[in-house]
This record gives C-alpha cells, sequence and structure tokens, in this order.
C-alpha cells in the first residue's frame, strides 16, 4: 500500500516553478524495502475511517505554514520509512482494540504457537476468541514450494561474447510479455552485459529476480528466478524467454542461454493430521483461522504440532508486539538522527511513555536511555497473573491508545520532522481555504534542490 503522503515528496521548486522531480529511486526504495511485506486485514477501512482521516488532513493544511525541505534522497527515504512504521503501530493496535470484552481481554488474544518454527511458522489469524487451548493439529512437510529458475550459460567475465549491436527478448507470464532491449558497446565485457541485463529486468516489475550465478570456473552466468513458486493446473511454466524473430538476437539468446528452464516450479507438498495436502506457495491458511509458512521438510517421525499458547504467554506476546512496533520507531529515529529532526520525533514518541513509568517498571516494562522499552517477561507474566491484573490492563490499555494517537499525527504529515525553511505562515484568525489533495500544500512544505 503506497501511502497517500509519499507523493508529496517529490515536489521540487526551481526558477520560480514546480515541476515533478524524477521519482525512481524513491519508488524503487519502497518496492525493495516494504513490496514484499504482507498486507494486514488492519490495512482495510471503513467509509468512516477514511473520513476521519481526510478531516484529519484538511485540519493540518488550513494550519501549516509553507516550507521548503532541500531535496535529497534521505528526505525521501525518511518519509517512506516512518509512514510505513506508524502504519505498523496502527495494524498492531488495530489488532489489539477490536475485543469488546472488557478491558482484561484486549491484550489476552489467541497466539498460535509451533513445536518447531524451523519447520512451520505459524500465526492465528482467525477472529473466534474463544476456541479451547488445548485444540492442535499435526503438520508433516514433506516438500517445500519451489521457484522456477533459469540459468544462462556460463561465460568469462572479462570477455565478450557478444557482437556489437542491439538485441531484443521477451520475458511472458501469465499475466503479460515483457519486451527488453539491450545494447553492446565495442568496449563492453560480459561482466558488464550480465550485470546491466539483470538491472534491467529487477527494475521490470515482471516479477522475476535477476543475478549473476557463478561456477567453479570462476564463469558467469544469468540467473532468472520467479517470485511466484509452484504451477497450477494446465501450467507448464511460470515464465517463458524467448529472443526476437531477427537472426541478431536469436544468436544473442543463445549465447545468453537464458531461455532454458534449469529449476521447474513445483508444489509444496504436506500433511494436515495424516491427510495429504499440496500449495503453489510455502504460505497458506488453514481453516482461514492458522497461516502457516513451511520452511523445510520436517520428520517423519516428529510431525510438528500447532496449537495456542497459554493465556499468560499470550497476553505477554502481544505486549512484546505492542511495544516492538514503538522500538522499532525508536531505532528509525536513530538511523536517520544525522540529516533529520529525529530527536523531536523520538522526543514525542517517548513523552508518550513517560506518564506510565513507574506503573511500567512494577510490570516488568523499562524505559532505557535510549528511548527503547526493554521487556522483562517474567516479571510481566506476573503481573498479568496477578490479583491487581486488571489495573495492569488499564495502564496498558492507556498506553495503547495514547500511542495510536500519536502514530496516526505522525501518519498524517511524516514530513513534520524534516529539516525546514520556513516560508510564510498561514494568515491568522482568518479562514484558509482547504484544498487536501493539492499536491503538497497540506503538508506544508516543497522540496527544493537549491535551498
Amino acid at each position: 500500500m503506497l501511502s497517500y503522503n509519499l507523493i508529496n515528496v517529490y515536489i521540487s521548486w526551481k526558477k520560480g516553478g514546480v515541476f515533478l522531480a524524477a521519482i525512481d529511486s524513491a519508488y524503487h526504495y519502497y518496492l525493495s524495502t516494504y513490496g514484499t511485506s504482507k498486507v494486514s486485514r488492519y490495512d482495510t477501512h471503513k467509509k468512516s475511517q477514511l473520513r476521519a482521516v481526510y478531516n484529519q488532513i484538511v485540519k493540518t493544511n488550513k494550519d501549516t505554514p509553507l516550507y521548503k525541505i532541500p531535496d535529497s534522497t534521505d528526505v525521501k527515504k525518511f518519509a517512506i520509512d516512518l509512514k510505513e512504521h506508524t502504519r505498523s503501530i496502527q495494524n498492531v493496535i488495530a489488532a489489539l482494540s477490536d475485543n469488546d470484552e472488557g478491558i482484561e481481554n484486549v491484550f489476552n488474544k489467541k497466539v498460535a504457537k509451533s513445536s518447531d518454527e524451523s519447520s512451520v511458522n505459524v500465526t492465528y489469524i482467525g477472529e473466534d476468541q474463544s476456541l479451547d487451548n488445548s485444540l492442535h493439529f499435526d503438520v508433516e512437510v514433506k516438500q517445500l514450494a519451489a521457484p522456477q529458475i533459469n540459468v544462462g550459460k556460463f561465460l568469462y567475465p572479462d570477455e565478450c561474447d557478444f557482437k556489437t549491436g542491439t538485441y531484443t527478448f521477451d520475458i511472458s507470464t501469465d499475466l503479460s510479455s515483457y519486451e527488453f532491449q539491450y545494447t553492446v558497446s565495442r568496449n563492453d565485457d560480459n561482466q558488464h552485459i550480465l550485470e546491466k541485463l539483470a538491472r534491467l529486468v529487477n527494475s521490470s516489475g515482471a516479477g522475476i529476480h535477476a543475478d549473476l550465478a557463478k561456477n567453479a570456473s570462476n564463469k558467469i552466468a544469468l540467473r532468472l528466478t520467479s517470485s511466484q513458486t509452484g504451477l497450477a493446473d494446465g501450467q507448464s511454466y511460470l515464465f517463458e524467454v524467448t529472443p526476437s524473430s531477427d537472426h541478431a538476437s536469436e544468436k544473442a539468446m543463445q549465447t545468453l542461454g537464458i531461455d532454458c528452464v534449469t529449476q521447474t516450479a513445483s508444489n509444496s507438498s504436506f500433511l494436515l493430521n495424516g491427510t495429504e495436502h499440496a500449495s503453489l506457495s510455502n504460505t497458506f491458511t488453514v481453516n482461514n483461522a492458522f497461516e502457516l509458512t513451511l520452511n523445510k521438510p520436517s520428520s517423519q517421525a516428529n510431525p510438528v504440532q500447532i496449537g495456542f499458547k497459554t493465556t499468560a504467554d499470550s497476553i505477554v506476546d502481544n505486549v512484546q508486539s505492542l511495544v516492538n512496533v514503538y522500538n522499532n520507531l525508536i531505532q528509525l529515529s536513530y538511523r536517520y538522527d544525522s540529516t533529520q529532526e529525529a530527536d523531536k520525533l523520538r522526543r514525542d514518541f517517548t513523552q508518550v511513555v513517560k506518564p506510565y513509568y513507574n506503573e511500567f517498571e512494577s510490570y516488568g516494562l523499562k524505559l532505557s536511555d535510549d528511548g527503547a522499552i526493554k521487556v522483562d517477561t517474567h516479571l510481566l507474566t506476573d503481573a498479568v497473573t496477578s490479583a491487581d491484573a486488571k489495573e495492569c490492563f488499564a495502564t496498558l490499555n492507556k498506553f495503547k491508545n495514547d500511542l495510536g494517537t500519536t502514530a496516526g499525527t505522525v501518519s498524517v504529515d511524516p514530513l513534520n520532522y524534516a529539516s525546514k525553511t520556513m516560508i510564510t505562515y498561514k494568515k491568522p484568525g482568518h479562514k484558509n481555504f482547504s484544498c487536501p489533495y493539492l499536491t503538497s500544500v497540506y503538508s506544508g512544505m516543497m522540496l527544493d534542490r537549491y535551498c
């Protein structure tokens, strides 16, 4: 999900005019860093929730001064990272907020466990919180799902096996077909040509990863690996590489050799309580309640047991998940400490924790010098199972709500934490015009290549 604020990151001011800067690097960063992230059911919203975000944007737009922000890669990455980290916080909080059975049950969400996580990871994604904790089932992993791999011919890297010229080839998938054109110059060697082709494929969005394979003789070859795994009924391949019909391109493909399938895609194979099943992927759901990820084949004599953690362990895990997303944002502030107003970001979030400092210490949650929270699981377990557990849950719930409020504010305008130069204030006391979707105005900034 590309953040609505992301578009605003790429406006530049030049010679009195506004123009859209090149955004390839920013989109590449977003896709390479967050493109494979799982989409949560909390990433979808009701109309009322979207309306609330819109109203918050309008309010921000009315009162925010106009700023200029230096146009640098760090600013773009910072906005993307901050947006995604606050989204993670909001999703965890949403997961802990859809329980209407009282404060003491907010953190008592079912947490699944696997007896062998090296073979099978599990997450409980069901909504029924009344299931018996003793329920379980067995999984035996026989084979993992595999991608399609094409490995080309191995060539000496410092030689050139291609004639000077321009060549084309197609990569076809079930969804679409992609045409690739590359040029071989007089001074190019095989290393340069194959690296150029790898970049070309990786930037195409074809769902194929390209890299260079090396053999024992230090020869190199172009390797193509599908992002998908498994073959559906009637499928014989996930992608097919074919050269253009001209003779030169056909000869170049013979040299490349990437049109030959080295490894055919295959489905995963596993047993659920002794009954054999297959899947196109290594990640799938069971009864719309458990999401399983197969990591490696398991022992036939000792199948992996999937069940639920105890109530106390579930509560501790849920509190830990909330602490983890908070700590991740604190770590992000240190990553950008040298170029952004990260100290302000860190200060705003540590201020959320400070009102609960004394109570947290007694629950095993300690605020460290760097602003992160460290969890003593033994003390936390004692706190959530004691006679005064209700007070503990009430405090944790207030902290959760305060953290969500701060994350929501930051999410609307992440560039509030970027270094910037103020240009002008909105007229005080004047009813300012609201235009939240006029690019960059609502967040009060412009990126300037020359400031």
